[in-house]
């Protein structure tokens, strides 16, 4: 396998994530959701670096999902879970940090993942790392809506 190649492995599976038995998925927006956690509690900017780190994600996850796909003649394989980091990242940008939020963002993601409402099917039909990624972007702006309407009703104004 070429450098590149190699880089962009490394990346689509999330350093490994992707290897995980039966949940590949569900296992990495877990440990991203987890992962969210330890820098809000480790730094009072999480949210500013979450997004910034989300911009920069976007691009490179786009990439490294079409190259393994298009490497492995397949549209969208199961151990490629960048996608489901951009998407859990993004779902967690839309409310500050609570463990209540973080535990309904998580699963509030990974139901609009599984059941794809629309336009999330059509997306996902989509090219290449764009349709890998991009339902999975759109899934976590669903789950974002939905955690933004719970908090509104929730937040004490």
């Amino acid at each position: 396998m070429r450098e590149n190649e190699r880089l962009a492995h490394t990346l689509a599976t999330a350093f490994g994530l992707g290897y995980v038995p039966y949940i590949p998925g569900t296992f990495a927006s877990l440990v991203t959701a987890l992962t969210v956690a330890l820098l809000h509690r480790a730094s009072d900017s999480a949210t500013l670096q979450l997004g910034a780190a989300l911009l920069l994600l976007l691009p490179v996850s786009i990439w490294a999902s079409a190259r393994v796909a298009r490497r492995e003649a397949r549209s969208d394989p199961s151990y490629v879970v960048i996608d489901e980091v951009v998407g859990q990242v993004f779902c967690l940008l839309w409310v500050p940090f609570s463990w209540t939020f973080l535990a309904l963002g998580f699963v509030a993601f990974r139901a609009f993942d599984i059941l794809k409402p629309y336009p999330i099917k059509k997306v996902e039909r989509l090219r290449g790392g764009m349709g890998i990624v991009g339902d999975d972007l759109i899934a976590g702006l669903y789950a974002g809506l939905l955690l933004r309407i719970v908090y509104a009703f929730t937040s004490q104004a």
